[in-house]
């Protein structure tokens, strides 16, 4: 049978070992054609192959249901569940996702962006089952990483309370070092542990002690210690941690055995309660050069597959925002000691991984864990150090109650930077960082910028690290600056609430922020072809707005246009018309960003088209808007 004939989970049922590993290497080369040709992640999936098999072997997917935790593993899930045709699309407009949607496909049980929350999701459907009795498998399938996540221990432990719930947790481990002969005999102690002849044995052994007359009850609690003493001989330590919160261990089991995994899975089903086993992977597995470096090839723009080097641009590009911005902050940081950068397990995402190379001391690595990350820095602050959060957009949302009762009620101060904020692309719903200055912007004491270039990021770095007077938040976005000049040090800071005019004109007054500054300004030179003059105001500030400037502006103009790429509702555009309102001023305000819908997965450019944010069509609106211009009359 070859991969693209299978479009159901359950046609693998019956296949021997072979035809498994024929599939097995199908899995792995068209999962590589396709990252290589288009990008994505690729270490997860290349890891998890011969799990997913074995695993949906053991399965009926009529039934059953699998939720993977963060849809970046699930890829060879998707090449077996009636996508292979379509794979090619992966990651762009109208094609496959690159995470789990629930919308995309009926054995997409659960959608996954975010990491740490299968084992919630997967508790809540086996809770349900049971309420409505129906019989059905629950199993949870979550990274080894994704553990480090608050979400995933609460739900462990929440498992761990409910010994009548069957739920299988496969924790694929690809980062714990698992000694081969430790492991081959903790393997063989968990078989024999949990084989029915040795259960049998050791429940009607309890059974009869128990009717031992005037003994029995005295008996009982040395019959306890005897069978956990036999548990910790048969278990390794992190299978103890487990079996002590009420989960039934087995493991460590060889990730990349089929047989292996087929007879430990089937077994796994048939105990009560829940149970998990430890499958030890290699990520990047089949695949030599991403086996190497574990780190670099977890995800790839398109590369040649024969030298694993990135396809280079046509034509050089500048910097971009996150290695900007990490180059200003070590700079800082190598004359201040206070200054301390803290990431949520995105060191080479945000940059960061250049602090952890030259100043170790200074840098601190949560793993996937936001909300720590945050009130951790907020005890920082309190002892008087500088700490800086580099999240991304999408991923500072987990962190949100922390936000508020750990940092601004105490008024500490933080330096938040939100990578990828605004529109991300590819990764889709999940990851667009839409909603950070509607989430920011309501919090007393918090102070929230975006630059409109990779220089004024430099400067607003050096603002960031310099404001004690309470928490602070930078919005940038991802990809390449504009090439604009850089220094190398000798930043001088923005001055807090301060915007900049850019350009002068009587007709209307454009607002931009962050990322929609340099669209004004093509706005501006559109609509002076028309004969319209446009005043182009630099914000810098959705909090504290600079209504000393905006204010005058908007009442001798009499027409404003706020530009954010961001949500509409409660953002920056939202600010400015509280302002104008409260201000009695009252103008016309036309605000463009990002309407109260879901973007999905497409390049930047083409959702902006979609979502008619281009500057030729906010021209187009501008002038039909205010000016009674005709579409067809813009070119």
């Amino acid at each position: 049978m070859h991969l693209s004939e299978i479009t159901h989970p359950n046609q693998l049922h019956g296949l021997s070992i072979r035809q498994l590993q024929q599939i097995a290497r199908q899995i792995r080369d068209k999962h590589l054609q396709t990252v290589a040709a288009s990008g994505g992640h690729l270490g997860p999936g290349l890891g998890v192959v011969e799990l997913t098999l074995a695993l949906y072997q053991t399965l009926d997917l009529d039934h059953d249901k699998v939720i993977w935790d963060v849809g970046h593993q699930a890829y060879p899930h998707k090449l077996i569940t009636g996508r292979y045709s379509r794979f090619h699309t992966l990651r762009q407009k109208d094609g496959v996702a690159g995470y789990l949607k629930r919308c995309e496909n009926k054995f997409d049980h659960f959608g996954a962006g975010h990491a740490s929350t299968s084992i919630s999701a997967a508790l809540g459907m086996a809770l349900a089952r049971d309420l409505k009795g129906e019989k059905f498998k629950v199993v949870a399938v979550i990274g080894d990483g994704a553990l480090t996540g608050g979400m995933a221990l609460e739900a462990i432990n929440h498992a761990g309370h409910l010994p009548k719930t069957n739920l299988l947790v496969v924790l694929n481990d690809n980062e714990m070092s698992i000694s081969p002969n430790v492991g081959a005999i903790s393997r063989h102690l968990n078989k024999m542990r949990l084989s029915p002849p040795v259960q049998f044995l050791s429940d009607n052994l309890e059974e009869q002690v128990k009717q031992i007359p005037f003994v029995g009850d005295s008996l009982e609690t040395e019959l306890e210690r005897f069978k956990e003493g036999m548990k910790r001989l048969a278990v390794p330590k992190v299978g103890a941690v487990f079996e002590e919160l009420g989960i039934t261990y087995m493991g460590p089991v060889d990730g990349h055995n089929l047989e292996e995994l087929i007879a430990t899975f089937k077994q796994a089903h048939k105990i009560a309660g829940p149970v998990l086993v430890h499958v030890a992977t290699v990520k990047g597995k089949g695949y030599a050069i991403a086996e190497q470096d574990q780190v670099g090839y977890h995800a790839q723009s398109p590369f040649n597959l024969t030298t694993g080097k990135a396809i280079p641009s046509s034509k050089p590009k500048p910097p971009g925002y996150s290695k900007v911005f990490a180059h200003a902050l070590v700079k800082l940081a190598e004359n201040n000691p206070k200054i301390v950068g803290i990431t949520a397990a995105m060191a080479t995402g945000t940059g960061l991984d250049k602090l952890q190379a030259k100043l170790p001391h200074q840098y601190i690595d949560v793993g996937i864990a936001e909300q720590h990350a945050v009130t951790l820095a907020a005890g920082l602050a309190c002892e008087g150090m500088r700490p800086v959060v580099a999240i991304y957009s999408t991923f500072l949302q987990r962190g949100y109650d922390q936000i508020v009762h750990d940092v601004c009620i105490q008024n500490l101060p933080v330096f938040f930077c939100m990578d990828r904020a605004g529109i991300v692309g590819a990764d889709g719903p999940t990851h667009q960082g839409m909603y950070d200055v509607a989430y920011l912007r309501c919090l007393p004491n918090m102070v929230l910028m975006a630059p409109k270039d990779e220089a004024e990021l430099q400067r607003m770095v050096v603002t960031g690290v310099n404001h004690t007077d309470g928490p602070i938040a930078m919005r940038y976005p991802r990809g390449n600056g504009y090439g604009v000049p850089l220094m190398e040090e000798g930043w001088e800071p923005v001055e807090i609430g301060k915007g900049e005019t850019l350009r002068h004109g009587d007709d209307v007054l454009l607002l931009g922020f962050g990322s929609t500054v340099y669209p004004a300004m093509q706005i501006a030179e559109i609509l002076s072809e028309h004969g319209i003059q446009a005043t182009v105001v630099n914000a810098r500030f959705a909090k504290p707005l600079d209504t000393e400037l905006i204010l005058p502006l908007a009442q001798r103009i009499g027409r404003v246009v706020t530009l954010e790429e961001g949500c509409l509702m409660g953002g920056f555009g939202s600010a400015v018309a509280e302002a104008l309102l409260d201000a009695d001023v009252v103008v016309p305000v036309k605000r463009f960003g990002v309407p109260d819908v879901l973007v999905d997965h497409a390049s930047p450019e083409q959702s902006k088209a979609e979502l008619g944010l281009t500057s030729p069509q906010i021209a187009q609106e501008v002038l039909k808007a205010f000016f009674n211009k005709t579409l067809s009359s813009v070119s």
